[in-house]
């Protein structure tokens, strides 16, 4: 019992060190100020497409020091219901922006962002292009590549096409840049 007692307090001495520091950090932030920021870019997100839900659940992870959030945490920060969370978590989820883990000696789910978020996103869209340019191909073929139809469907893979060769070398440009950050 004593050995298994000794074992735990360097593990429950580091818990509670990284709870004070996490305490520390949230006591310095303004959260009205933080507020702000999430339901700014979440309207952003929005516009650009994403689902308004999605938007704002994927902001607060992003804004959290932790870049995970139980259900419980993203309903208080977000002012919103279970339900709610568990739909834009769902969708993020789908689009692989988030994953789903256990928070480790309970029955909670952490949701959490993916490392080099953006860079997987982009790389996960760069399949979705090469799927849809196949596509297009095929069906400026079938349309007939003469035809107005035809010809706009193949203009469309072409863009696709270019897209992909620019995004590869964009994101193996970011992936140097990245290195020479100091993003401590």
């Amino acid at each position: 019992m004593e050995t298994a007692a000794a074992a735990a307090a360097p593990a429950t001495t580091a818990t509670t060190a990284t709870t004070t520091a996490t305490a520390a950090a949230d006591a310095a932030r303004d959260e009205e100020a933080v507020s702000r920021f999430v339901e700014r870019f979440a309207a952003q997100l929005t516009e650009a497409g994403m689902q308004r839900m999605a938007s704002r659940v994927f902001a607060a992870l992003l804004a959290s020091d932790g870049g995970a959030l139980t259900s419980a945490e993203l309903s208080l920060a977000l002012q919103i219901s279970p339900a709610a969370v568990s739909g834009a978590v769902g969708y993020l989820t789908q689009v692989n922006m988030v994953s789903r883990e256990r928070e480790p000696g309970s029955r909670r789910d952490r949701y959490v962002l993916h490392n080099e978020l953006w860079y997987e996103t982009f790389t996960r869209r760069d399949q979705i292009l090469t799927l849809w340019e196949k596509t297009l191909r095929d069906g400026a073929v079938s349309l007939g590549p003469d035809t107005p139809a035809g010809s706009r469907i193949a203009e469309t893979a072409a863009f696709f096409e270019f897209l992909q060769g620019e995004m590869l070398g964009l994101l193996d440009r970011w992936r140097t840049h990245r290195a020479t950050l100091d993003l401590s």
